[in-house]
């Protein structure tokens, strides 16, 4: 049976290290890899290789840069040709980027079956390019592995069929526990970072409704730089964010009161997320992962996909130019949390993806 897995940023590196860990683990199944390039940062990407033990890609389109229909465009070329080359049983695609939409559209058109990795998320801002991504791969795929509860109520809500629906749990809690004893082993970003535990923030932004704003990144910096009186913030920072700050004349502000560094490897995040003592960032992933680790977060958004954390005050939106960054902190360090709620399943969310594929695909030809 063949897989053709289509990945291209960052938090879809991590959920295919552990899925398809899963699928070599299973008999008579070949994936074929395709890393579309659309994260070309070595810490971005190829860092998440060595470090994950991911197989080296059968493809790597390189593909980053230009506009969404350009990217989506050309991923859609590239992507349609594998597809026809390979003859794969399904695609398989995660999450909501332009690699994302490009997986599932190319699989679509040609018939191929489409499996998607973290369906029914929705942030209900349409405004947003992920939230377009999300409904369309959705609604064009055959089988949708749901995180959670609400996710599967949103599926059905849009008119999706149960039998195709997968309630999987989620994948990246298989990543933090299966890479968070290796993080511990081998991280030394504590160290090289001068850090005590819990005595520092991590912030992590790069969303552009956030760093293409000045007066959204004026915003941040001036709450970082608050948050950074009571307590010491770190901020890896992303390729896209720090071009920003460089343009905004913002970069001198934040570094006289943060310790600003490179993007890191996964280890290193998930020693720091562990060791931290609150998260802000505008990441979907590390919202979560702040949860597993057990860490009040922040999130500097508008609108969340992981509404259930909202609810019980693990996770709580700071809406740019209207909240105060520094009181969110506040109130979330000052919460008593529940963390024994059950959200994200048992850990074994991988396992359940490669069981429903091989179950609906593993007896059957390729369409093509």
């Amino acid at each position: 049976m063949k897989i053709l897995t289509v990945i291209g940023a960052r938090p879809q590196f991590i959920k295919a290290a552990v899925v398809s860990k899963a699928l070599r683990e299973r008999p008579g199944l070949n994936e074929f890899l395709v890393h579309t390039g659309q994260h070309f940062d070595q810490n971005m990407s190829e860092i998440f290789f060595e470090q994950m033990g991911i197989a080296k890609p059968y493809a790597n389109l390189g593909i980053s840069g230009g506009s969404h229909a350009e990217m989506t465009g050309e991923m859609l070329v590239q992507i349609e040709r594998l597809i026809i080359q390979t003859k794969p049983h399904v695609v398989l695609v995660y999450g909501d980027t332009n690699s994302t939409l490009a997986g599932a559209l190319s699989a679509a058109k040609l018939c191929c079956p489409v499996a998607h990795v973290e369906a029914g998320l929705r942030s209900d801002n349409r405004k947003m390019p992920e939230e377009i991504n999300r409904i369309i791969t959705d609604h064009v795929s055959d089988l949708l592995f749901a995180p959670t509860e609400d996710s599967i109520r949103t599926l059905i809500k849009e008119g999706i069929p149960t039998t195709k629906i997968v309630r999987t749990g989620d994948v990246m809690l298989d990543a933090s526990l299966l890479f968070g004893e290796l993080a511990g082993k081998n991280s030394k970003i504590m160290h090289e970072l001068e850090l005590e535990e819990k005595k520092f923030a991590l912030c992590t932004f790069h969303r552009a409704e956030n760093v293409d704003n000045p007066e959204i990144l004026e915003w941040i910096v001036k709450g970082l730089t608050q948050v950074a009186e009571r307590t010491e913030v770190v901020i890896p920072m992303h390729p896209r964010t720090r071009q920003r700050m460089h343009s905004f004349g913002l970069m001198e502000e934040i570094s006289k009161s943060a310790k600003v560094c490179a993007p890191l490897g996964y280890l290193d995040i998930l020693q720091l997320e562990k060791h931290s003592t609150i998260i802000l960032t505008d990441s979907g992933g590390i919202q979560k992962e702040a949860f597993f680790n057990r860490v009040p977060c922040v999130t500097l958004r508008t609108e969340t996909e992981w509404k259930e954390l909202l609810s019980g005050g693990h996770n709580r939106l700071a809406v740019p130019l209207e909240d105060s960054i520094v009181e969110k902190v506040t109130q979330a360090q000052e919460s008593d949390l529940d963390w024994s709620v059950d959200l994200y399943g048992n850990g074994k969310s991988s396992s359940t993806i490669v069981d429903a594929i091989f179950e609906n695909y593993g007896p059957n030809e390729p369409v093509l």
